[in-house]
């Protein structure tokens, strides 16, 4: 693949890359955005407490991260829900849902053993531009 096709984000708006991955790549008019944690990116902070909340501070992260690459969340086309408990999947679905009030990204969920930082929950998404 040539390399000069490829667009790196990155945005403040999100928390940095804490290893060798980009916050999201362009590539032939998608975006590719990496998996998303609950760290607030003003604080550096992982957002504690109700699945909701983390699910929250997630959904604006990938929002900021779309943004970074000049689109938004209406033009996500699929994510993948890793949760560390699937008895999580109401809660996160409700806020989840609440982003996506115009269409429905097509989604895998999948419940994991373990997440970086021991949170409860991480989203990844592909998006058209």
């Amino acid at each position: 693949m040539d390399s000069t096709k490829l667009k790196i984000v990155a945005t403040d708006s999100a928390p940095k890359a804490i290893g060798p991955y980009s916050q999201a790549i362009v590539c032939n008019g998608f975006v590719f955005v990496s998996g998303q944690i609950p760290i607030d990116p003003a604080t550096d902070q992982l957002v504690v407490g109700p699945i909701a909340a983390q699910t929250q501070q997630v959904m604006s992260n990938l929002a900021a991260i779309l943004e970074a690459a000049g689109c938004s969340l209406a033009h996500v086309v699929k994510t993948t829900v890793y949760l560390k408990d699937m008895a999580d999947f109401q809660e996160m679905n409700g806020i989840y849902g609440s982003h996506f009030p115009d269409h429905k990204p097509a989604r895998a969920t999948v419940q994991v053993a373990r997440l970086p930082r021991d949170v409860g929950v991480e989203i990844d998404a592909v998006a058209c531009l």
